[in-house]
């Protein structure tokens, strides 16, 4: 069976109570393909998580932005796995790189959160990428090698993992990796999985693409063989998310 196709949409640092209730009732509105086809998560921030779950349609799911590395306690400002849990939100984002590089999560305490998250029954989606001047400096394969090997070096199960290949130079920036280095990036991922995980985890776990993904784009990238879906920033604020679940059929079509 093939990997089904993965659309994710976080929010970021966005959102009023009028603003969440308008997206979502153009994502409650939009036609697109069925469950079989795509999985949509969206990620909203920490305080619309309520309120995106109850009102979003049934067959979107929602994620949490992030959470803590460990059993909450005294951790002020922090928001545990174990309390997402309890309000039934299934899916994290963990180590996007706007927390490696702001926040300075290193890529064992990632491994570490993602580990924690998962003992306590969330699915993650867990985010690498290089930097521009890794890129430029021909690393890239060896720096999310490494990202996902303190992954790995922490977590048995890939069952509920997707992978985030986020080249921090295309976020937000309005440059894309061109499709052609989408997959290269990807197809370096697998072949990593394969050697150091198992051939298993590597054909089935998901690795999506995220870095200014758009409606314009969406279709080519996701033609890609080893281009499982996306993980959408500023996109899905706007109506064309809609859009980038349909390319879900591009996939599938490729």
């Amino acid at each position: 069976m093939g990997r089904k196709f993965f659309v994710g949409g976080n929010w970021k640092c966005n959102g009023t109570t009028e603003e969440v209730n308008k997206i979502v009732s153009t994502l409650n509105a939009g036609k697109v393909p069925s469950q079989d086809v795509v999985e949509v998560v969206v990620s909203p921030s920490f305080v619309f998580l309520p309120l995106v779950k109850t009102s979003l349609r049934p067959d979107f799911h929602v994620a949490a932005q992030n959470c803590w590395v460990k059993k909450g306690g005294a951790f002020t400002g922090e928001v545990s796995a174990e309390m997402l849990v309890n309000l039934s939100i299934p899916w994290v984002i963990i180590g996007h790189s706007e927390r490696r590089l702001i926040l300075k999560e290193s890529n064992e305490f990632v491994a570490d959160k993602v580990a924690y998250a998962l003992s306590q029954g969330l699915k993650v989606i867990a985010c690498i990428g290089e930097t521009l001047e890794q890129r430029e400096a021909g690393s890239t394969v060896a720096v999310v090698a490494e990202q996902t090997k303190a992954i790995a070096a922490k977590i048995s199960n890939w069952t509920d993992v997707v992978l985030a290949y986020e080249p921090v130079w295309a976020i937000g920036t309005g440059k894309v990796a061109t499709p052609a280095q989408a997959q290269e990036v990807h197809f370096e991922l697998r072949k990593w999985l394969q050697a150091n995980v198992s051939p298993d985890v590597a054909v089935s776990t998901r690795i999506i693409y995220g870095g200014s993904v758009t409606a314009a784009n969406c279709k080519e990238l996701a033609a890609q063989p080893d281009v499982d879906g996306f993980l959408v920033g500023g996109a899905s604020l706007k109506p064309e998310f809609i859009d980038i679940i349909k390319s879900a059929e591009a996939s599938k079509s490729a």
